[in-house]
């Protein structure tokens, strides 16, 4: 029998862990870590269930909130966010607590329709709740943090805050809560998950942040969707989302790329030690056999990008692609850099890539670096001068 794990006095974790899963939004997402699907029971006199999980793991959500309440007594059921990771489990929810009214935000009624067919829903927004009978639930919106039909719920009677979404990593552990597991491999998932899902909307980031300040909410525990539970470090995991939401690049040096027959790697060792010559951390990423999540992270988070690749077709290897379209929907700030690579008879790959890191948003500080064949000694001298002069500008903005 799966058991509740109690969040808080009335409150509790009734979610699934996926210690299994590798990727994630489909194949987009790497979870070397695996993850959760967090939903959470809060038990007044009345009763109500805030998310489900993941479809395959429905059984799991039917096992813990029976060994709190039976189903039928299970008043409400709150939908903070429709994607099925989430919701994937809600018509089993459904099956098992017919009397139950379901309870979401006004684009999430559009979806539960569309998705599952379910109608009859109770609209909320921000400002509204729902009284429990000595608990409460109040909510409030957090649209496309991080699709249209997002919100948070808040029992401030507990200070537990419940955004779904926000405040997640990918992470799968049998302990629930940040002061139970490594605190370094937590927030480096949180922050690849933040760069790779929330990155775009770091303006409404901030203005939510701002909005719960307004509010006055005070919170001691968040239960995201995804992940621990934060209990201990809570003023820590709000802070960095307060400095990532601001786009504040260290002063780092991402050399991204592939190769086919060594050249391009050449290159990038090159560059890799200018950069380093100059007292500046670089980070080489061979992409195909690196973690594209993790690298985009660092892209995002870093002072400057480098970007090359061999050819193929006369075209960039498709395994680049892949990373500089994830970048330019990700926008990232502030980031400068340039492009380098090899080509053999005719022409090369490295406009395309030129082209893709602009439309990221990238400014290019140079023309970029282009071998022949393989590079000689003067391509290599060519780019550690580049890495060098790189690290000089990375330096001047710190």
């Amino acid at each position: 029998m799966k058991q509740a794990v109690p969040l808080a006095e009335g409150i509790y974790w009734v979610g699934a862990v996926d210690y299994d899963v590798r990727v994630f939004h489909g194949h987009h997402f790497h979870t070397p870590r695996g993850t959760t699907y967090n939903a959470y029971l809060v038990t007044g006199e009345k009763t109500a269930l805030v998310d489900s999980v993941h479809k395959p793991f429905a059984h799991e959500l039917v096992e813990r909130v029976a060994g709190v309440v039976p189903w039928a007594r299970l008043d409400y059921i709150i939908v903070n966010h429709l994607e099925p990771d989430h919701s994937g489990a809600l018509p089993v929810a459904v099956q098992q607590a017919p009397q139950a009214q379901l309870v979401c935000s006004e684009k999430c009624a559009e979806g539960l329709q569309r998705y599952y067919g379910i109608g009859n829903v109770h609209v909320v927004g921000t400002g509204d709740s729902v009284d429990l009978g000595g608990l409460t639930l109040q909510f409030l919106e957090a649209r496309m943090l991080h699709w249209p039909d997002s919100m948070f719920t808040y029992v401030p009677e507990r200070k537990v805050l419940l955004p779904n979404d926000a405040f997640g990593q990918h992470f799968a552990s049998s302990a629930r809560f940040d002061d139970e597991v490594d605190l370094v491999a937590v927030l480096d998932e949180a922050s690849k998950y933040y760069a790779n899902i929330l990155n775009p909307v770091g303006s409404l980031v901030t203005k939510k942040l701002a909005e719960v300040q307004q509010l006055g909410l005070e919170i001691e525990t968040i239960g995201p969707s995804h992940g621990i539970i934060w209990r201990r470090h809570t003023a820590e995991i709000v802070e960095a989302y307060a400095r990532w939401a601001q786009g504040v690049a260290e002063p780092r040096v991402i050399v991204a790329y592939d190769t086919m027959w060594g050249s391009t790697e050449r290159m990038a060792r090159a560059i890799v030690e200018g950069v380093a010559a100059e007292g500046v951390e670089a980070r080489p990423y061979r992409l195909p056999v690196s973690d594209r999540t993790a690298a985009l992270r660092d892209a995002i988070e870093s002072a400057a990008l480098v970007v090359g690749t061999a050819t193929i077709n006369r075209r960039m290897l498709p395994t680049i692609a892949p990373f500089l379209d994830d970048l330019a929907g990700l926008r990232p700030k502030k980031t400068i850099g340039f492009a380098f690579g090899s080509h053999g008879w005719n022409g090369g790959g490295m406009p395309q890539v030129e082209a893709a890191l602009k439309e990221a948003g990238v400014e290019l500080i140079r023309e970029g670096l282009t071998t022949v064949f393989w590079p000689a000694e003067d391509d290599l001298a060519a780019c550690v001068e580049a890495g060098r002069d790189l690290a000089r500008r990375v330096r001047g903005q710190a």
